[in-house]
């Protein structure tokens, strides 16, 4: 049996900060649970571009630090839920993390959608910036796109665009487009949504910072 052995320096995990929150750079002010009422989808119809009013409730929550060997990373696990005005059925429902690397100033931000499809989407910024912008591509493997086998075919996602801004009032707006070769269709589409969140109720500090709290205080 031939033994294998790794470069040491990719085991050599760093000793993190265990709050969370104070570590997040620019994904510091999406931290809690949000709503936006006047959100704006313009989607492909048969007919041609439409748009759809829609309402948003999205949860970003902190979650412990993450290594890989040496690198480390501070993130957001979030859940965003979409319905339309006034009804109930989910319009759009999305998982995934935003994710800090703070030595590089990258950015992740990684989705997942119940019509069979994921992505990964990276991007750059300062600790202190307002704004920032993630991008992904199909065929990347970086910061790739992947669908199943019938959006694929019929409704295939070139490429996703997220930029990311938040504002002196304490609400923070997004605005994002994928572009779409839908089968039968010359042109490519270009899907566009857009939101503006307000805090109805500010995060809790990640599973190990409360753990060591509540350790303190017996």
């Amino acid at each position: 049996m031939v033994e294998t052995k790794f470069p040491a320096h990719l085991f050599a995990e760093p000793d993190p900060d265990v709050d969370t929150l104070a570590n997040l750079g620019p994904l510091a002010a999406l931290a809690g649970t949000w709503e936006g009422t006047k959100g704006d989808d313009v989607k492909p119809t048969e007919d041609g571009a439409a748009s759809q009013a829609f309402v948003e409730r999205i949860v970003l929550e902190p979650i412990d630090p993450q290594m890989n060997g040496p690198q480390l990373l501070y993130g957001l696990r979030y859940h965003s839920h979409i319905v339309k005005p006034g009804e109930v059925e989910m319009y759009h429902d999305q998982t995934g993390y935003w994710l800090w690397e703070p030595a590089t100033g990258r950015i992740l931000h990684t989705l997942s959608i119940p019509r069979g499809q994921v992505a990964l989407a990276k991007g750059k910024a300062k600790p202190d910036a307002r704004s920032f912008t993630v991008k992904a591509r199909r065929g990347k493997m970086e910061n790739g796109i992947c669908s199943g086998p019938f959006l694929e075919e019929n409704f295939r996602t070139d490429r996703f665009e997220m930029t990311v801004t938040v504002h002196d009032d304490g609400t923070w707006s997004y605005d994002e487009v994928t572009k779409l070769k839908i089968k039968g269709v010359a042109e490519p589409f270009e899907h566009r949504d857009r939101n503006t969140l307000h805090r109805i109720r500010p995060p809790r500090p990640n599973p190990l910072a409360r753990g060591l709290k509540l350790r303190k205080k017996k």
